[in-house]
């Protein structure tokens, strides 16, 4: 790729990383809850299947999306289920105000698979990039270079748009102090991931 077009590549997938979806519902709601660190590897753990599609995508395996749909199928809904579950958890969670002494760490691993199963339950996270890649290479053609290029590129624009979301969503947390407030915050967030768990199960 040429330097405009990896200029061009990386905005794209920027504004891709921002768009409402459920991945952008689940960094709401854990930033509004625990904060912007917390959602890292949450956000990691979504860029990682979104490289595995690039991969697949820049090697011309869309067929993947079109006779493996019932795979699909199974992880979005289990996707579903499972933020279902995490809004009923914040839903019913005992308040936290205490911040500073929170422990954003915990659960690191756990919150990189439900990154993972949440980017993964989405078959048109795949054909987003089949779609999109010929725009900017040769998929006939592509060096080993031009792969690691693109991954590259699409980890950091994932990454810069997904954590700006979880930091705009914390500021309003550093606001709510009060029990009160936090409980109406855990609910909102709570509410988001049960709607973002709606959303997924609803996809065709």
């Amino acid at each position: 790729m040429t330097i405009e077009s990896s200029l061009t590549f990386f905005i794209a997938i920027f504004i891709f990383s921002i768009t409402p979806g459920p991945g952008i519902f689940a960094i709401l709601a854990r930033a509004l809850t625990r904060g912007a660190l917390a959602c890292t590897p949450l956000a990691f753990g979504m860029v990682i299947s979104d490289l595995v599609y690039l991969v697949l995508a820049c090697f011309s395996l869309s067929a993947l999306a079109t006779h493996y749909s019932e795979v699909f199928t199974v992880i979005r809904l289990a996707g579903a289920a499972y933020l279902l579950y995490l809004g009923w958890k914040m839903w019913t969670s005992p308040v936290n105000t205490d911040f500073d002494n929170a422990a954003p760490r915990s659960g690191a691993l756990r919150s990189l698979v439900q990154g993972v199963l949440i980017s993964a339950s989405n078959p048109k996270v795949i054909l987003f990039y089949v779609a999109f890649l010929p725009t900017f290479m040769d998929l006939s053609s592509l060096s080993t270079g031009d792969i690691v290029l693109a991954g590259g590129l699409t980890v950091a624009a994932l990454m810069l748009g997904l954590m700006l979301i979880a930091w705009g969503a914390s500021r309003v947390r550093v606001y709510a102090r009060s029990t009160k407030a936090m409980r109406r915050l855990n609910r909102t967030a709570g509410s988001i991931m049960i709607g973002a768990g709606a959303l997924l199960a609803a996809k065709s």
